[in-house]
C-alpha cells in the first residue's frame, strides 16, 4: 500500500513540472535577432534543467520501484501467513464438534458451511438441511432461533443461545456479523454447560408448575393458605377469603384471619412441630354456615402450607347413600323374591327373608357372613342341592360367576321335588346378586294354564256371540261357529283362512252396503299407530240388529265381534220414548212449581201486610187472644214465604236466569248479620252460638245477598238438629290458595250414611227425631248459589256426633252453572 501511494505522489510531481515548464514556454514574447543569442542562452539552461529533473525523476523511479517491490513481497508474505492461519482455523474448526455458517445477504441461500456435529444424533450433515430449522429442532426452538436469525440479518444484532433437538439433544447456537457477511455458528455444549443448560430448563418447567398450581390454587374453591416459619399468614387463596369474610385475599393476610380455630390450630401445631401431616375432619361456620371440612396441614421449607376442601355435600350425598342403601335393604327384605349378596371375597354381605327361609338356615351361621362355598356344602348336606355325579365340579363351575361379566341363569330341581330358578348378576364393584326363586307354582300354573286354555278355546267355541280374529296380513285366524251360523258361512272355508275381502264378499251377500262394509275393513286391517278400538252398528235388511267391536290386539291382530243386539235396541227405544215422556213432565213441573209460587206470593204479601197492619196498635187495641192468633198468621205466613222464596230461586236457576250481584262482602259482618236472624230462636230453645273468624280474615268478592242465605240456612239448620243446651259454632278461615272456608258444625243427633247421600236432593227431608221442619229446600239453596260462586260444599255426619258443612268460596267469584242449572 505504501508503494502504491509514492508512485502517486512521483506522478503528480513530474505532471507538476511538464506544466510549469509548458507555461514558460507559451509565454516567453517573441525576440529580435539580437537577442537571439540570449534566447540561446536561455533554451541552454533549460534543457540543462530539464535533464537535471530527468535524471532525479528517474532516481526517484528506482527508488520508488524497488520499494513496490518489497511491499509486494511484504503482501505475499501477508497473504501466505493469512492462508495458513485460514487453513488452521478451518482444521481447528473441522477438528471441534461445531458447524459454522455464513451468509452474504439476507434471503439469500447460505454462501458456505464449514465443520461437522457428528456427535450429536438428529443433526443434519449439509447446511441447506442446518438452515431448515423446523426439521430437526423442536418447535419452540425453531421459532425462537428463526426470530433471532432475522434480527442477526436485518439488524445486526448478535445472539447467543441454547436450542433443543428433535431428539432431545442441547446445542449452542452464536449468531455474529463479519464485514458484509452473516454468521451462525452450532456446536455442541461442554457437559457442564449442558448441566447448568438442563438445570435452567427444570428450573424454568418448575417455576411455570408453580405458577400453574399458584393460579390454580388461587381460583379453586376451597380454603388454601400458606404460613412462613414464624406461623404467620403469608399467603392465601380467594376462597379462603371469601370464608373468613375478607374482602380480598391480601386483606385476609394483612388482617391475619384465621380459618381455624384455636383448638384445631394447637392440635395442628403439635403434629406439624413433630414433621408430621395433620388430616382431620372438622366443622367451620363460613359465610354464615357451618360446614364440614377435610383440613390437610403439611410443614414444607420454611413454613407450613394447608387446604381445606369441603365435604358437606358429600357428607349430605353419603348419609343420602347410606339410607338409600338402608331403604333398598329393606325394600330387598320386605321382597318376597330371594336375595343375596355376596361381596368379591365371596363372602355373604345381604340377604332377605325370604331367601333364608327358602333355604332354612340358621341365622346364627348366616351371621357369620359365610362364603358361598360353605353356604353351598351346608345346602348339600342337608340335601338341597340338585343331585351332581361331581359335585366338586358342578360347585366350581357355579363359582365362576365371579369372574365372569355376564348374567347367568340355571334351574335347580331339588330332591325335595322343589324347582328354583337360579339367576345370577355380577356386580360392578365385585361380587354378585343371587336371586333364586321357587318357580315350583309356576311350573305348575303353567301345567294348570294350558289346561285352561283348551278350556277357554273350547268356550270360545261355544261361545254364542260371534267372534272373529284376523292376522296383520288381513287373514281369518281364528272364528267361532256362532260366526259361521249368523252370516251363514261355510266352516270349511272360514278353517282355510281367507282374506278379509273374501269373508266381506260373504257378508254382503246378506246386507249388501259397500260403505260399512269399506270402514269395517279399515279397523281391521288399518296400519298400528292408526288403529283404536270402534263399535259400528248395522241393521240388516232381514230386521236384526247387529253391534260390531273392533279390538286392535298385539302384533297388528284385530278382534272383531258380532253381538245381536236385536232385542236390547228393541228395549233401548221403549225406554228412550219413556225417558222423552218423563222429561217433557219434569218439564211440566218445573212450569207449574214456577207459576204456582208467583201466584201464591201475590195474596201471602197481602196476607202479611195486613197482619202487620192488624198488629199496629194504631189501628185498634187487640186482646191478649188476637195477639196471640195474630203471631200465629206472621210466623206461618213467613215460614210459607221463605219455602216460596226458595222455590223462586230454584226455578230461576232452573231457568238459568239467576245471576249474581258481585261486591265486596266482609266476612265477619255477614256471618253477624246471618247469626242475627236466629237470635230469638237461639234463646227460645237455649241453644249457644259461637262465631269465630280472624280479626284480619278481610271480605270476599260474592253476592252479599246469598252468602248471607247460604250461611243462615246452615245455621237455621244446625239450630233444628240441635237440642237445648247444645253448641252450634260458625267459623271462616282461609285455606293455602286464599279460598274463603265458611264451616258450621252441631252436636245433634247427626245423619246416617244412606240419608247423607240425599240432603242435598231438592223436597228430601229427615226430622231424625228432632223438631226440625222443613219442605226440604234448605240445603239444595245452600249447594246451588255456593256452586253458581265456583265454590263446594262438603258435609261430614254421623249418627250422635253431629254434623258439620263446609262452604268453600273463592276469594273471588268464578260464576257458573249451579247443578241442575241450563246452559
Amino acid at each position: 500500500m505504501r508503494a502504491g501511494e509514492e508512485r502517486r505522489t512521483f506522478r503528480r510531481r513530474m505532471a507538476g513540472a511538464m506544466l510549469v515548464a509548458a507555461t514558460a514556454l507559451s509565454s516567453t514574447p517573441v525576440l529580435a535577432s539580437d537577442d537571439i543569442v540570449g534566447v540561446q542562452a536561455a533554451a541552454a539552461a533549460l534543457v540543462s534543467g530539464l535533464a537535471l529533473f530527468a535524471a532525479l525523476a528517474g532516481v526517484a523511479m528506482l527508488r520508488a520501484r524497488r520499494r513496490t517491490v518489497q511491499t509486494e513481497r511484504d503482501l505475499g508474505d501477508e497473504i501466505a501467513r493469512l492462508n495458513a492461519r485460514l487453513a488452521r482455523a478451518e482444521a481447528l474448526n473441522r477438528f471441534d464438534d461445531q458447524v459454522v455458517i455464513a451468509w452474504d445477504a439476507p434471503g439469500e441461500p447460505p454462501r458456505e458451511a464449514i465443520g461437522r456435529m457428528s456427535g450429536l444424533a438428529g443433526v443434519p450433515p449439509d447446511a441447506t438441511s442446518l438452515v431448515a430449522f423446523d426439521g430437526w429442532l423442536a418447535p419452540d426452538s425453531a421459532r425462537g432461533l428463526g426470530n433471532l436469525v432475522n434480527s442477526l440479518q436485518d439488524r445486526g444484532e448478535s445472539f447467543s443461545t441454547i436450542v433443543r433437538t428433535l431428539h432431545g439433544e442441547h446445542v449452542e447456537a452464536e449468531g455474529r456479523c463479519a464485514g458484509s457477511s452473516v454468521l451462525l455458528r452450532f456446536r455442541d455444549i461442554s457437559p457442564e454447560r449442558l448441566e447448568l443448560t438442563r438445570i435452567a430448563e427444570r428450573h424454568s418447567a418448575l417455576l411455570r408448575d408453580v405458577e400453574a398450581l399458584r393460579a390454580i390454587l388461587v381460583e379453586v374453591p376451597h380454603p388454601a393458605w400458606i404460613r412462613d416459619a414464624s406461623g404467620a399468614l403469608a399467603w392465601v387463596n380467594n376462597a379462603y377469603a371469601r370464608a373468613v369474610d375478607a374482602s380480598d385475599a391480601a386483606s385476609a393476610v394483612e388482617r391475619g384471619v384465621e380459618f381455624l380455630d384455636n383448638p384445631a390450630r394447637e392440635e395442628a401445631g403439635r403434629y406439624l412441630a413433630a414433621g408430621r401431616p395433620w388430616h382431620r375432619r372438622i366443622t367451620c361456620v363460613t359465610a354464615g354456615n357451618r360446614r364440614a371440612f377435610d383440613v390437610v396441614m403439611v410443614p414444607v421449607a420454611r413454613g407450613i402450607a394447608g387446604i381445606a376442601t369441603d365435604v358437606s355435600e358429600v357428607e349430605s350425598r353419603r348419609g343420602e347413600l347410606e339410607r338409600l342403601v338402608a331403604a333398598h335393604q329393606r325394600t330387598l327384605d320386605n321382597l318376597p323374591t330371594p336375595v343375596a349378596v355376596f361381596g368379591g371375597d365371596r363372602r355373604l354381605v345381604f340377604h332377605n327373608a325370604a331367601w333364608r327361609d327358602l333355604w332354612g338356615l340358621d341365622p346364627a351361621f348366616l351371621a357369620e357372613r359365610p362364603d358361598e362355598g360353605a353356604v353351598l356344602d351346608r345346602l348339600r348336606e342337608a340335601r338341597k342341592l340338585p343331585e351332581q355325579a361331581n359335585y366338586r365340579e358342578w360347585k366350581a363351575q357355579h363359582l365362576e360367576a365371579y369372574r365372569s361379566v355376564e348374567s347367568r341363569e340355571c334351574w335347580w330341581h331339588l330332591p325335595d321335588g322343589r324347582t328354583i330358578r337360579s339367576y345370577t348378576q355380577p356386580n360392578p364393584q365385585g361380587g354378585l346378586t343371587l336371586i333364586q326363586e321357587n318357580v315350583t307354582e309356576v311350573l305348575d300354573l303353567r301345567t294348570q294354564m294350558s289346561a285352561k286354555e283348551r278350556t277357554q278355546r273350547e268356550t270360545f267355541e261355544a261361545l254364542t256371540d260371534a267372534v272373529a280374529v284376523f292376522g296383520s296380513d288381513g287373514k281369518l285366524r281364528l272364528s267361532n261357529p256362532a260366526f259361521a251360523r249368523m252370516w251363514q258361512l261355510d266352516p270349511a272355508v272360514l278353517a282355510a283362512g281367507p282374506h278379509i275381502d273374501a269373508v266381506i264378499a260373504g257378508f254382503r251377500a246378506i246386507h249388501d252396503d259397500p260403505g260399512f262394509w269399506a270402514r269395517l275393513k279399515g279397523g281391521v286391517i288399518a296400519f298400528a299407530e292408526d288403529r283404536a278400538a270402534a263399535t259400528l252398528r248395522l241393521e240388516r235388511r232381514d230386521g236384526i240388529v247387529i253391534d260390531i267391536a273392533t279390538v286392535p290386539l298385539p302384533e297388528g291382530a284385530a278382534l272383531v265381534t258380532f253381538v245381536d243386539a236385536t232385542a236390547s235396541v228393541n228395549v233401548e227405544r221403549a225406554l228412550q220414548e219413556k225417558n222423552d215422556a218423563l222429561v217433557a213432565a219434569d218439564r211440566l213441573k218445573n212450569a207449574f212449581v214456577q207459576h204456582v209460587s208467583y201466584e201464591l206470593r201475590s195474596p201471602l204479601t197481602n196476607i202479611i201486610g195486613f197482619a202487620q197492619l192488624l198488629s199496629d196498635p194504631g189501628i185498634g187495641p187487640l186482646n191478649d187472644k188476637q195477639r196471640e192468633y195474630m203471631g200465629y198468621i206472621m210466623s206461618s205466613s213467613s215460614s210459607l214465604l221463605a219455602i216460596i222464596n226458595d222455590i223462586l230461586d230454584l226455578a230461576t236457576l232452573d231457568a238459568g236466569a239467576m245471576q249474581l250481584d258481585l261486591t265486596r262482602v266482609d266476612i265477619r259482618e255477614t256471618m253477624a248479620a246471618a247469626a242475627e236472624g236466629l237470635r230469638d230462636r237461639l234463646a227460645d230453645e237455649g241453644i249457644k252460638l259461637e262465631v269465630s273468624a280472624s280479626p284480619d280474615i278481610g271480605g270476599v268478592v260474592a253476592d252479599a245477598k246469598r252468602v248471607r242465605q247460604v250461611l243462615y240456612n246452615l245455621l237455621s239448620n244446625a239450630v233444628g238438629f240441635s237440642e237445648k243446651g247444645q253448641v252450634v259454632r260458625i267459623s271462616a278461615r282461609r285455606n293455602a290458595a286464599g279460598d274463603v272456608v265458611f264451616t258450621v258444625s252441631d252436636s245433634g243427633r247427626g245423619i246416617d250414611a244412606e240419608t247423607l247421600a240425599q240432603v242435598f236432593q231438592r223436597f228430601e227431608t229427615r226430622t231424625a227425631g228432632s223438631r226440625h221442619r222443613g219442605a226440604g229446600l234448605g240445603l239444595s239453596i245452600v249447594k246451588a248459589f255456593v256452586e253458581l260462586h265456583g265454590g263446594t260444599v262438603d258435609i261430614e255426619s254421623a249418627p250422635g256426633r253431629g254434623t258439620t258443612v263446609t262452604c268453600t268460596f273463592p276469594a273471588v267469584a268464578r260464576e257458573r252453572p249451579a247443578e241442575g242449572q241450563a246452559a
